[in-house]
């Protein structure tokens, strides 16, 4: 008897945990409504920051999103389902690594850029979203010869923040 009081809790139990549905299909994180993505150049207001980075930006975002989302690109500005506009507002390099003469072995590259995230479906809602990313290189190299490889490496991290806010809003 006790054998039988026990199958059956089990199976109730389980059946609490079983899936509603269930399939081979990733749908992923985002809602099945939302289709096509613009995003708007993003604007420099960063002091000291290469005018060319702002431009650049927006298109590894834009391609950043194209490739790894299933959003296709709207060229018309604010027609998409998620349109994205921002800007950078941070550009600074800082010494990390002080040795005891006052004098820095590493120096930080810091970017901040700041987006604001408009989702029209399933029901209008706006986001917030600053990312701020750094790159550590020698002091004893000129910022000129490597600033190109150090955006490299922070603008994909954001990318990869971007998309993070995409597929969980986090």
């Amino acid at each position: 008897m006790m054998k039988y009081f026990l199958f059956i809790f089990s199976a109730l139990l389980l059946s609490a945990c079983w899936p509603e549905s269930f399939s081979f299909r990733d749908s992923g994180g985002m809602p099945v409504e939302w289709q096509s993505f613009t995003i708007q150049n993003l604007e420099n207001t960063a002091p000291n920051c290469p005018l060319s980075f702002a431009p650049r930006l927006t298109e590894q975002l834009k391609d950043g999103v194209q490739n790894n989302t299933r959003l296709v690109l709207n060229t018309q500005q604010g027609a998409g389902e998620v349109n994205i506009e921002g800007s950078i507002t941070t550009y600074q390099v800082q010494p990390v690594a002080i040795q005891g003469s006052d004098n820095a072995t590493s120096n930080r590259l810091t970017m901040s850029l700041s987006l604001k995230i408009k989702i029209k479906a399933p029901k209008e809602v706006e986001w917030q979203m600053v990312s701020t990313r750094f790159a550590d290189f020698s002091a004893s190299a000129n910022l000129a010869d490597v600033e190109q490889k150090l955006f490299a490496e922070i603008s994909e991290q954001m990318v990869q923040d971007l998309l993070n806010k995409l597929y969980s809003n986090w």
